[in-house]
């Protein structure tokens, strides 16, 4: 397998599957050129939304409807939805009649197969001695996996119809041994699959004993993707988005005024990831980079163009490559007796972990501490509590605001600090707080939250805009 790639397919493109199929999957490939490529496919667009809830309102879908409910009503309809969902999915991209049936057959084998599994379920835990509360996190990973078995068999169907040699791969471990590492399962699944002659359609949720959203939740389909190209030793892995890795969101900063990266290295993706915009999951980038296997992140609908290379290689000159934000809270521990103390960072640490609450940076000085998360107003008190019972005496208190970072593999000589400060003043706004690391890889501003877009386009107007006017580079 030295000279195959693997490459997923998010959901939102999913959604799309028949266009794909006349570019990225097929497009003008003929013979020998159509193989040499693995997918790994999410389910298409909305339906883990169904399946577990959504994952921006937090509507409870089957998952939060079984797990909440207390009767099976709500469940059972929930279900029924996503079985719909599925049969309209499929049906709105296949084309034959005989494919669309086979497809709906599958779905309903799935569906049926679930709800069998969780009356039964209910039915055990109603007897004292068994807890509901102790299968939960099986019964998210069986419900999860139903989405990307369905995706990749229709995947499969769509491409057999238009004459490739496609195999569905389903690691999802319906009906089978679920006692296997993910090393095992994804090697098992493909004992005998030679990609260089066939096109494997993998499932992005794999069953293993790990459990792989005990960890990585929703994220598990990029820590699937990237074992699967590290244990196959894949010459490149790839990620296909609806749209470019750009300096910043085209449609805060306008679509002309973005730049595609072209190249960065995984010291940039995981300081994307700090700022909630995931390139791929730091673990995932960590299984690539220790197997020393490059990523690439194209737009899906552009197959032509190369999209932007991550490697391990550092830059060849100084440069600012993307500005981002996020919104986050401040939790700020002020104590007038903790100079000289310590123990009071481990403590706000334990809590802030035990609550499962994401530290996205943090500043001190003699006697307060100050860190930056991203969670809900509703968890940060919980944790306010907490420490409020470890230190009685100090005043605790949360504040939400936004941060703004400049990010790039090597910011040094480029006084970013100094000019992008300068770069919101000059916009009549203000920085609340800001910080720079010694390693030159990313400079963060904090701000009040009304103000996050403005500062934003203001600094990719510095730092990225800029670049392209000899002058003002000659300025800079």
């Amino acid at each position: 397998m030295a000279h195959h790639t693997v490459e997923k397919i998010g959901g939102t493109s999913m959604s799309r599957l028949d266009e794909l199929r006349d570019t990225l999957l097929i497009g003008g490939r003929e013979g020998a050129e159509l193989y040499g490529r693995i997918f790994v496919v999410s389910a298409f667009g909305g339906i883990t939304n169904l399946l577990l809830e959504h994952k921006k309102t937090g509507e409870p879908g089957v998952y939060g409807q079984f797990a909440e409910s207390d009767n099976t009503h709500g469940w059972h309809d929930a279900l029924n939805r996503v079985a719909n969902a599925m049969i309209e999915a499929h049906s709105s991209i296949l084309e034959h009649p005989a494919d669309i049936q086979q497809a709906t057959d599958f779905v309903r084998t799935r569906i049926d197969g679930a709800r069998n599994c969780l009356i039964d379920l209910a039915r055990v835990c109603s007897y004292g001695h068994f807890r509901l509360s102790e299968h939960m996190l099986q019964t998210r990973e069986l419900l999860s996996g139903l989405g990307e078995a369905h995706s990749a068999y229709v995947t499969v169907l769509m491409l057999q119809r238009a004459g490739v040699d496609a195999r569905l791969v389903d690691l999802s471990g319906w009906r089978g041994d679920g006692d296997v590492d993910l090393e095992q399962r994804i090697l098992g699944a493909l004992d005998g699959v030679d990609p260089m002659t066939e096109m494997p359609i993998v499932t992005g949720y794999a069953q293993c004993k790990e459990g792989l959203m005990r960890e990585f939740d929703r994220g598990y389909s990029e820590v699937t993707f990237s074992h699967l190209a590290a244990l196959t030793g894949a010459r490149e892995a790839i990620i296909h988005k609806e749209f470019h890795l750009s300096s910043a969101d085209p449609n805060l900063v306008g679509q002309d005024a973005v730049r595609k990266l072209g190249r960065t290295n995984y010291d940039v993706a995981d300081q994307l990831s700090n700022m909630g915009m995931e390139a791929i999951h730091p673990k995932a980038a960590k299984t690539l980079r220790q197997a020393d296997v490059p990523l690439r992140v194209t737009n899906a609908f552009e197959p032509k163009d190369p999209g932007t290379l991550i490697d391990d290689q550092p830059a060849e000159s100084s440069a600012v490559e993307i500005v981002t934000g996020l919104d986050i809270i401040a939790l700020e521990l002020f104590e007038q007796d903790m100079v000289g103390v310590k123990g009071y960072d481990a403590s706000i640490l334990d809590v802030l972990t035990r609550h499962d609450v994401r530290i996205v940076s943090k500043v001190s000085n003699a006697n307060t501490i100050t860190h930056y998360v991203d969670a809900s107003l509703k968890s940060m008190r919980r944790v306010e509590k907490d420490l409020e019972k470890l230190y009685p005496s100090a005043r605790i208190s949360s504040r939400t605001l936004s941060m703004a970072s400049v990010i790039g593999r090597d910011l040094s000589g480029l006084s970013c600090l100094q000019r992008g400060l300068v770069a919101i003043a000059e916009e009549g706004l203000e920085a609340i707080g800001a910080s720079q690391g010694p390693r030159n890889v990313d400079v963060q501003f904090i701000m009040e939250r009304d103000i996050l877009k403005p500062v934003i386009k203001a600094l990719h107007k510095t730092f990225i805009e800029a670049q392209d006017k000899p002058e003002m580079r000659k300025a800079a």
